[in-house]
């Protein structure tokens, strides 16, 4: 039998002590679970809210329009173009989804500072070359590189579905897209840095004998100046402003406003004014040939020549004056 280290007598009374507070107990705090600190960047572009391009939604509904007709026009055959995603993401990732070769266009779009990048997948490049040459448009049992002679007939295409993107940009905002260079290699295309974010918009281009994607980039800091007028509220105040230009057109034909002709003007002092008397002449510094002022609620508009017409005062308008270009 062990050794008790404790009599009964002395566990009861350390048992009373505990009761009665004379002996404190430490009670066993559980361990506090480890919180780590996490880097968090407030200038992070990924705060950006996805609703600040509403118009870009319009603008690539017009593009599928024209895009389908434009296609199946060149090609001579039934082509349907549907608008498959939209999505943001980091340069970086968008560019490492492609394959060696694969069709890239880089283009600009005056005024916006920056590049664009339009991405053709290579079986649809293929396929589309076929197709141009008078073929079924097949898909090649193998990529391969594209030759000097294909490269041509993609820089082509790539310009008529440029033509169409800017046709399409004029709903939102007016641009003038121009192709600056055309890639095969992915590591050889460079609009921002890596982690920047790019808006994608991917397209299907469909055939009988085909089909592939279409896949527009474009730089979140290259809309960054322009973000305002691609904004859902933007697009509903420019609606609201139209609907009414008509009715405030014919309002305004009906409204009265005063129109003086000056026949001229002269600078004097205050005592001259006072030695004014009865016949003086006050001189003023146009002539009988010289054109007068016409003003329209006191702002110059148009100038004139002073005559008569059926025995009443009258001013012919001979010039127009613009406020920044001149007369």
């Amino acid at each position: 039998m062990p050794e008790q280290i404790l009599s009964q007598e002395e566990i009861d009374a350390l048992l009373s002590a505990m009761d009665s507070g004379e002996v404190e107990v430490e009670q066993e705090k559980a361990p506090k679970a480890k919180v780590e600190a996490r880097p968090y960047d407030l200038t992070s572009q990924s705060l950006m809210l996805r609703d600040q391009f509403d118009a870009l939604d319009e603008v690539y509904d017009k593009f599928v329009n024209l895009l389908n007709v434009g296609l199946t026009s060149a090609l001579q055959r039934a082509i349907e173009v549907k608008q498959v995603s939209k999505e943001i993401v980091k340069f970086g990732e968008f560019l490492h989804a492609f394959s060696n070769p694969t069709g890239f266009s880089i283009y600009t779009m005056e005024p916006l500072i920056g590049a664009s990048l339009l991405a053709v997948e290579p079986n649809l490049c293929f396929a589309l070359i076929d197709c141009m040459f008078g073929g079924a448009g097949r898909p090649l049992p193998k990529v391969r590189e594209f030759t000097q002679i294909e490269q041509r007939m993609l820089s082509k295409l790539y310009s008529d579905v440029l033509v169409e993107l800017e046709r399409a940009w004029q709903v939102a905002y007016n641009i003038k897209v121009m192709q600056k260079k055309t890639e095969t290699k992915p590591e050889f295309v460079n609009l921002v840095s890596p982690a920047d974010l790019v808006l994608i918009f991917v397209f299907s281009v469909a055939g009988e004998e085909f089909s592939g994607n279409i896949h527009v980039c474009t730089p979140f800091l290259m809309l960054e100046p322009v973000k305002d007028k691609l904004s859902s509220r933007y697009l509903r105040e420019k609606d609201r402003a139209h609907a009414f230009r008509a009715q405030l057109t014919v309002l305004l034909r009906d409204t009265k406003v005063k129109m003086v002709a000056e026949l001229g003007k002269t600078v004097s002092t205050i005592g001259q004014i006072l030695n004014l008397e009865k016949d003086d002449i006050v001189k003023i510094n146009t002539g009988p040939q010289d054109p007068v002022i016409i003003k329209v609620e006191g702002t110059a508009k148009y100038l004139g020549m002073p005559g008569t017409l059926k025995g009443n005062r009258a001013v012919r308008i001979s010039g127009l004056i613009r406020k920044d270009e001149g007369v």
